[in-house]
């Protein structure tokens, strides 16, 4: 990251890094998030007590995204955001 460290903040640091996270989703996350709870579900927002953050990467992560059209865009490479 541009400031090197980590601040042992889930907050903070996963904005600093790629992270998944386990449990529930965030409706405004998907379209229509005002629609009922089944909805949601069939959308893949997922229904939880918890929501569970992980940072993940290294220096040599790489990720490549596909759109829909079939182009790859390059995120995430050398263990940081691609900055374009």
């Amino acid at each position: 990251s541009l400031l090197d460290t980590v601040f042992y903040n889930t907050l903070y640091d996963e904005n600093a890094s790629c992270h998944l996270a386990l449990g529930k989703g965030y409706v405004s996350c998907v379209s229509n998030f005002n629609d009922d709870e089944k909805t949601l579900f069939d959308q893949g927002l997922n229904e939880s007590l918890a929501h569970v953050d992980f940072m993940i990467g290294t220096m040599d992560t790489k990720i490549v995204a596909k759109t829909f059209d079939g182009k790859e865009i390059l995120i995430f490479e050398n263990g940081d955001f691609v900055i374009k």
